[in-house]
């Protein structure tokens, strides 16, 4: 790291003790800068990495809820609004029991550089709960979903904050959300959530978006080398929503996706997973790998080792940050991993990206691969506000093209900064240079 920015990392540090997910993401940036502030002297003269640092506004909120015992349940929401100088913050909503400040303010910082690479007029913003809504009624969930926006409606806004789904939260939980705050403003306000169920102003394709759009991003990277999906083996960790769609967008292309995980263990099917199968048990039953593995003769049920460990042409990350560690990244390459691609957020150690790189293995990082989540939020944002529904067809091929201009853009950013084919410098750099042209021409906020 340029020295000049270690010392700026350092007070970043210190300020933020404790914040382990947040420091690795700024630092995962500022690696990428020593170039820029060399030929933009400027942003260090006007403290431009200190106040892109440092968020806006950070909220945090209790919320008190009310099992089917009758039992009071106490959790911690948070809402950190990071950046708004291209747009409204704009970023999901994780309901997760490893929730914390620190793992907001990570997601945030990445939202701001990821939103960035778009193109699309939205700010960086992250927010979410420790709540847990596994295991939960819906009678629970919907208590929870309404306490938590009695206390967040009063931040929110089409033209201030914008929240969506992540981890934990899905159409059900931004319904329950929607319909307390619509209840509390009195006001039908299409654009303050997006992941909106189809009859009540979602977006066709927003539950596809975020794996199709890695899964495009990752084909643009092979056809650098002139290769693509067709005949590849391909892993893909998770089985969220990314993880089944980045699966069902890499199987339209001709790839062969031979296995999925959850918290409980992964699965490899060497025929191709049953991709209906998979989303019965997962998006109706909300069942387990083992599920799967139960009613599907050529499934094989892995409980120790790593989803890692299977030789793949394509690893696709998808579960969570930090998943996929420098052994684990040394056991693909050795097993012939061609291109990795990031549909969760940070879902690489900077051992892991550190042997991708030196091997040569073409490397998505989440800010550019997965921003097609975010992109067609956007895009729900753009039909709310004319008054409009766009079909399937119209919405992917708007991400297709987005995700496929974010690829070009790093992959441009790369080349003038003498790093072809770092698409982490490129991502980095050409989210960063955006952000602070737009703050430099706002003066000093």
């Amino acid at each position: 790291m340029d020295q000049r920015l270690q010392s700026i990392y350092d007070t970043v540090i210190a300020r933020n003790p404790g914040e382990a997910e947040f420091h690795q993401a700024v630092r995962e940036v500022f690696e990428s800068l020593g170039p820029v502030v060399q030929r933009h002297p400027e942003y260090l003269e006007s403290k431009m990495l200190e106040r892109i640092c440092e968020p806006e506004r950070q909220i945090i909120f209790r919320v008190p809820w009310q099992d089917d015992k009758g039992e009071v349940q106490v959790n911690r929401g948070f809402r950190v609004e990071f950046n708004s100088a291209l747009g409204p913050y704009k970023g999901g909503l994780r309901f997760h029991p490893s929730v914390y400040l620190g793992v907001i303010k990570f997601l945030g910082f990445e939202q701001i550089f990821k939103n960035s690479l778009t193109g699309l007029p939205i700010g960086g913003g992250k927010g979410g709960s420790d709540f847990d809504p596994r295991g939960k009624s819906d009678a629970e969930v919907m208590r929870f979903c309404q306490s938590f926006m009695t206390e967040l409606y009063r931040h929110l806004g089409e033209y201030t904050d914008v929240p969506a789904g992540d981890i934990g939260v899905g159409g059900r939980e931004i319904g329950y959300m929607f319909g307390q705050y619509k209840r509390i403003t009195n006001r039908y306000e299409s654009g303050v959530l997006t992941g909106k169920g189809i009859g009540w102003g979602g977006s066709l394709v927003r539950t596809e978006a975020t794996g199709y759009g890695t899964v495009v991003f990752a084909n643009e990277m092979l056809k650098t080398r002139g290769e693509s999906f067709d005949g590849k083996r391909v892993m893909v960790s998770g089985s969220g929503n990314v993880a089944i769609y980045a699966a069902e967008k890499a199987a339209q292309l001709g790839a062969t996706v031979v296995g999925f995980s959850d918290s409980s263990g992964y699965v490899v099917d060497d025929k191709g997973i049953d991709l209906d199968l998979l989303k019965q048990i997962k998006e109706v039953e909300r069942g387990r790998v083992s599920d799967y593995v139960d009613r599907r003769s050529s499934a094989k049920l892995g409980t120790s080792g790593s989803i890692w460990d299977v030789p793949v042409d394509v690893a696709l990350p998808c579960a969570t940050q930090n998943e996929l560690n420098g052994e684990q990244a040394a056991t693909l390459v050795k097993n012939g991993v061609k291109a990795v691609a990031e549909g969760a957020n940070m879902p690489t150690t900077p051992e892991g990206i550190h042997v991708f790189q030196e091997a040569g293995v073409l490397y998505g990082p989440g800010k550019a691969a997965n921003a097609g989540g975010v992109a067609t939020s956007a895009l729900e944002m753009q039909q709310n506000a004319s008054r409009d529904s766009w079909s399937f067809e119209h919405t992917e091929d708007r991400l297709t093209e987005i995700m496929q201009n974010i690829h070009e853009q790093c992959a441009a950013t790369a080349d003038s900064y003498d790093a072809p084919g770092d698409y982490v410098v490129g991502a980095n750099i050409a989210g960063f240079e955006k952000v602070a042209k737009a703050i430099q021409a706002f003066g000093l906020v």
